[in-house]
């Protein structure tokens, strides 16, 4: 059965041509726009083309947040301007019409930036250059030790101050690409929040060289990004109903939305077709599964998570069984195997299987986290697994205009959702080792 599911993704697969069209056709699709719910209306009908038990739509409120017109920004040395390649953040304020501008204060961290106070702070723009950590082989983890700036930096110098943040790209390698992604202000009053923009490696580089030679330089940039009320989007949701455990449920799924700089092939719509494709594959088997299996794909991952919980709020309210579930989140990439959320005994199950996929190069089996959408599924007994592609690529394109369809390897997409498919299928065929327990009928 795993050699066929190989067999049948390389060779009559269909996760590169769904791949193509939500890439090329529909393209970068945050949540709210039209691009996301043009994403809804063709997963939701290329689902129902799969003859699939049940096909539907679980209404979700998400945030509305619009780029708005390209920004810019400069800074100037020595009489010199030099021109950034820049871009809001996500969930960030606009700056005013004429922009903001003011001198540059470099730190490495919000420790740093705490240290400094807002006597050294306030009135100017701090430039956030901690680099992702390059001699981490995870990039993931390189990813978690920086993003932090990312995330909480506008909330935190606009405490002291500030009159903006520039943020250094999250990307190891030197280009000229930004890289956006979600920010917060928490609780920070509106008249607190300042504008957070990401700038290039290659721009940071330029800047930190610049002002250890002079420390008076001036920045501006300019974003006429807004948040909108929430609007009502969709997760789209595809089910084989089980023939011996009709209410123990298996999901696989990724995230259908996208920042809106590239048209989001890696990230996430390689999870999606993935995804799509295990459901196909699963339903192509003569014999049909013993578990109800689901494919979910989740609405507004990247900036509010209130797909992957409104899943898990109503499966709850229902007494829905999950015993497992996975999730593609990390590229299309050469797949390499899996990470698990789960107990010892599940497991030493799982390590079990391990042979089975050695002929096909997936070797990584570990305990550790495992998807953002199926996170809050999460219950006793149940095992969480993420699909762990080759990373090195993965953060050049993350989040920013390169996340394009030509950057997908049709081979490496394929052998993906084949591996997927392989353990979607083995955990149909002999469940969990612990029995998770059925809720109680009224």
């Amino acid at each position: 059965m795993v050699k066929n599911m190989f067999h049948t993704s390389l060779s009559n697969g269909m996760s590169y041509t769904w791949l193509d069209h939500l890439s090329n056709e529909i393209g970068g699709r945050l949540s709210g726009s039209d691009n996301a719910q043009k994403a809804v209306e063709y997963t939701q009908a290329e689902l129902l083309k799969l003859g699939l038990d049940k096909v539907w739509l679980q209404p979700v409120m998400v945030p509305k947040w619009v780029r708005g017109e390209k920004e810019t920004g400069h800074f100037i040395t020595g009489g010199k301007r030099h021109e950034l390649n820049l871009c809001a953040l996500g969930g960030s304020v606009a700056t005013p019409e004429e922009g903001v501008h003011g001198l540059v204060v470099e730190v490495l961290g919000l420790e740093e930036l705490r240290a400094l106070g807002a006597e050294k702070v306030k009135g100017k723009i701090v430039f956030f250059n901690r680099p992702m950590e390059e001699t981490l082989i995870s990039t993931f983890q390189a990813y978690g030790g920086c993003v932090d700036q990312r995330y909480a930096g506008a909330m935190e110098a606009g405490k002291l101050g500030a009159t903006g943040v520039v943020v250094r790209s999250m990307n190891l390698r030197l280009d000229d690409f930004p890289h956006t992604g979600t920010m917060t202000y928490g609780d920070l009053p509106e008249n607190q929040r300042i504008p957070s923009t990401a700038i290039s490696t290659n721009d940071a580089e330029k800047l930190s060289k610049l002002l250890k030679e002079d420390s008076n330089i001036e920045l501006s940039f300019r974003q006429s990004c807004k948040l909108y009320d929430d609007v009502e989007s969709y997760n789209v949701i595809g089910e084989i109903t089980g023939t011996e455990f009709p209410d123990e449920f298996i999901v696989v799924g990724g995230h259908l939305d996208s920042w809106d700089l590239g048209d989001g092939s890696h990230d996430d719509g390689a999870g999606v077709v993935q995804s799509m494709e295990v459901i196909r594959l699963m339903n192509l088997k003569k014999q049909k599964p013993k578990r109800s299996l689901r494919v979910v794909l989740f609405m507004n991952e990247e900036n509010g998570l209130r797909g992957g919980n409104k899943y898990a709020e109503v499966a709850n309210m229902k007494n829905e069984v999950h015993i497992m579930a996975l999730e593609s989140d990390s590229g299309g990439f050469t797949p390499r195997g899996f990470s698990f959320d789960c107990s010892d005994e599940e497991f030493e199950q799982v390590k079990s299987w391990e042979p089975l996929f050695k002929p096909y190069l997936i070797h990584y089996f570990e305990k550790g986290g495992s998807g953002a959408d199926i996170g809050p599924l999460k219950s006793e007994g149940m095992v969480l697994a993420g699909l762990r592609p080759d990373s090195q690529r993965y953060f050049d394109h993350h989040h920013a205009s390169n996340d394009t369809f030509d950057a997908v390897n049709k081979r490496e997409l394929e052998l993906g959702a084949a591996t997927m498919a392989s353990l979607v299928y083995l955990y149909d065929k002999y469940g969990t080792k612990k029995k998770v327990p059925l809720p109680l009928k009224n």
